[in-house]
C-alpha cells in the first residue's frame, strides 16, 4: 500500500526529530540528506518582534536558480531551535513544521514564550537522521515588555537595493554597528532589468508570475551581505512598487495592462513567502494586510505603513500611460478624496496614534514626505509617485499627527535615492508655520541617485529641507533615547565595489518634545 500524504509528513517529522538527536553529522553532506546541495542557500531570517514573540524564517531551496528552488513537490520536515546562547546549550524553545512545496518551501515559524529585551539565535535542520543538513545560525531580539521603562533603542533602516545596479557592501557596514532592529522601507527587489552596464545580471526576464518573483527574491537572497543582515537583527518591512510593477497604484499597472490584480497576487504571495512575516499577513490573492503597530516598551512605537496597496492613481499621468509624472498645472492633484493609505489605513493610523503612550512614535513608510516642490521660483512643479502628488493626503496625515498629540513624531521613508532631513510644518504653504514633526528619508542601497545639482536647486524653493544629498549610497542609523533621537546618515563611496569603505555625509539630534532636526 502506498503510505498517505499525512503519515508521510509525520514520517518526514520523526525522521528529522532523530536527525537533529544524531546532530554533529557532516555539514556538507547533502547528497545522502536528500538534497543536491545546501538546502538553506538563501539563509535565514527573523522579524515582527513582540515582546514575548518572534517570527524566524528559512526557505528551503537548494537550486535557487530553479523557481522550484531544486526540490521535489512534497513536504519536507524541518526542526528548529531557539537559544539564550550562540553555542546552543541553553535551548529555551524547540519545535518541527513542515515546508510545503505550494509555499515554495519557506517556513514561518512564530516563536512564543520569550523573555522580553533579550538576545535570541536560532537555527533549522532538514534532512535524514544520518546526515542532516542544518542551517546558519542567525540572531534576533525581542522588544521590551509594552510599557516597560526602556532606555535605548538603536536601529537601522535602508531602501531601494537593485541588485544589477551593485554590491551590498552598505548591508555589510550596516550589520558592523549592531542595531537592535532593521527596518527596510521597500524595494527589496527591482522587477525590471537593466538594459546596459549592469553590475551583475538577474537571472530572468521581468517577472509576472509568481515563478518569476520566486526567482527575483531568490537571487537577491543569495548575496552573502543581504544574509548576513537578515541573520544580525529582527526586520520589520514594507513595499514600494518594484516589488511589484513600477509606479503601480493599487489595482493600476504604469503601463495599464490588463488583469494586474493576478500579477500582484503573484508578486504579493512571493513576497510573503520570502518575509519573516506573522501569518496574519498571508495574502488572500492580490490583498495583503502589510502595516501594523509594534511597541518598545515605553520608548518608541513603529506604525508600519503601506503606501502602495490602497492608493489613488497618480494624478494627470501621461496620455495614454498609468504611473508618475512631473506637473506644473494639473487640478486633479488637489481633489480632496485621492488618498495615499486609503481611507481604512488612515482611520486606523490616527487612532493608533491617539492611543500611543510611547515617549517617540515613529512612522515608517516608503517615501519623502515633506512637500518637495520642483521649481524653486513663484511656480510649482510636483512630481505625482510621492507624498507631494498627494497633497490633501499629505495634509490629513498632518492633522492627525496634530490633533492626536502623539510624542515626538519621526517620519523614515526611502525611494528618493538620497538622503533628506526635514521639518514637517503644520502647513507646507506657509514656511512659517509651526514644525509638527522631523523627517529622516534615507538614500539607497545601490540604486543611483539624481544629479546632486538638480537637489541644490530644488531646495532652493523647500526651505523645510535641511539636507538633501543624493550623491552616495547608503543607510540611516538611528539611537532612541527618552531624551533625544540621534540619526547619522552613512554613506559608501561606491556600490560598483564589494569593498566600498563607509563615512557618515552627517548627524542630527532631535531632542524631546522639540521638533526639528538640529546637526550633531
Amino acid at each position: 500500500m502506498r503510505p498517505s500524504r499525512r503519515s508521510a509528513i509525520g514520517t518526514a517529522l520523526r525522521v528529522a526529530l532523530a536527525g537533529w538527536g544524531a546532530a554533529r553529522a557532516p555539514r556538507r553532506a547533502f547528497a545522502t540528506s536528500g538534497f543536491a546541495a545546501d538546502p538553506f542557500a538563501l539563509g535565514v531570517a527573523s522579524g515582527c518582534p513582540e515582546h514575548d514573540s518572534v517570527v524566524l524564517w528559512t526557505r528551503l531551496a537548494p537550486i535557487p536558480q530553479r523557481p522550484d528552488g531544486g526540490l521535489d513537490p512534497e513536504p519536507v520536515a524541518v526542526r528548529w531551535e531557539l537559544a539564550e546562547d550562540e553555542r546552543f546549550t541553553r535551548v529555551v524553545r524547540s519545535g518541527e513544521t513542515v515546508a510545503l512545496p505550494e509555499r515554495a518551501h519557506a517556513v514561518h515559524v512564530e516563536a512564543d514564550g520569550l523573555s522580553p529585551s533579550r538576545w535570541y539565535w536560532y537555527r533549522f535542520v532538514a534532512g535524514t537522521a544520518a546526515q542532516a543538513a542544518r542551517s546558519p545560525a542567525g540572531r534576533t531580539r525581542t522588544a521590551p515588555a509594552p510599557g516597560a521603562p526602556s532606555e535605548r533603542l538603536a536601529f537601522a533602516f535602508a531602501s531601494c537595493q537593485h541588485y544589477e545596479r551593485g554590491f551590498y557592501a552598505a548591508w555589510r557596514h550596516l550589520v558592523d554597528e549592531s542595531p537592535e532592529l532593521i527596518v527596510h522601507l521597500g524595494d527589496y527587489i527591482y522587477e525590471s532589468n537593466l538594459s546596459r552596464d549592469p553590475v551583475r545580471r538577474h537571472w530572468n526576464d521581468e517577472p509576472t508570475t509568481l515563478e518569476g518573483y520566486r526567482l527575483r527574491h531568490a537571487q537577491y537572497r543569495t548575496d552573502p551581505d543581504l544574509q548576513r543582515a537578515h541573520a544580525a537583527a529582527p526586520w520589520l518591512v514594507t513595499w514600494d512598487d518594484h516589488e511589484v510593477d513600477n509606479d503601480y497604484a493599487d489595482d493600476r499597472a504604469q503601463d495599464l495592462a490588463p488583469g494586474f490584480l493576478a500579477r500582484r497576487a503573484a508578486a504579493y504571495r512571493a513576497y510573503f513567502e520570502h518575509m519573516p512575516l506573522r501569518a496574519l499577513a498571508a495574502p488572500a490573492g492580490p490583498d495583503m494586510r502589510l502595516f501594523g503597530r509594534w511597541r518598545f516598551g515605553d520608548l518608541a512605537q513603529f506604525h508600519l505603513l503601506d503606501c502602495r496597496q490602497y492608493r489613488s492613481p497618480q494624478a494627470c499621468p501621461r496620455p495614454g500611460r498609468g504611473g508618475s509624472n512631473v506637473v506644473v498645472d494639473c487640478a486633479e492633484l488637489a481633489e480632496p478624496q485621492r488618498t495615499m493609505l486609503g481611507a481604512a489605513q488612515e482611520r486606523w493610523l490616527d487612532l493608533e496614534l491617539r492611543a500611543s503612550r510611547a515617549r517617540w512614535n515613529v512612522l515608517a513608510q516608503s517615501t519623502l514626505f515633506a512637500r518637495f516642490d520642483l521649481d524653486p521660483g513663484p511656480g510649482t512643479r510636483y512630481w505625482t509617485d510621492g507624498w507631494s502628488g498627494y497633497p490633501a493626503a499629505a495634509d490629513r496625515l498632518v492633522r492627525s499627527i496634530v490633533d492626536s498629540r502623539a510624542a515626538n513624531p519621526l517620519l523614515i521613508g526611502g525611494d528618493f535615492h538620497a538622503h533628506y532631513v526635514a521639518d514637517v510644518l503644520s502647513d507646507f504653504g506657509d514656511p512659517r508655520s509651526k514644525i509638527v514633526a522631523t523627517e529622516f528619508c534615507g538614500t539607497s542601497i545601490t540604486s543611483p541617485g539624481q544629479p546632486q545639482v538638480r537637489l541644490d536647486v530644488a531646495r532652493m524653493g523647500n526651505p523645510h529641507l535641511l539636507l538633501g544629498d543624493g550623491t552616495r549610497r547608503g543607510y540611516v542609523s538611528v539611537v532612541l533615547e527618552p531624551d533625544r533621537c540621534t540619526a547619522h546618515l552613512r554613506v559608501i563611496d561606491d556600490p560598483r565595489d564589494p569593498h566600498s569603505p563607509l563615512a557618515t555625509r552627517a548627524s542630527f539630534v532631535v531632542e524631546s518634545g522639540r521638533p526639528g532636526a538640529q546637526p550633531a
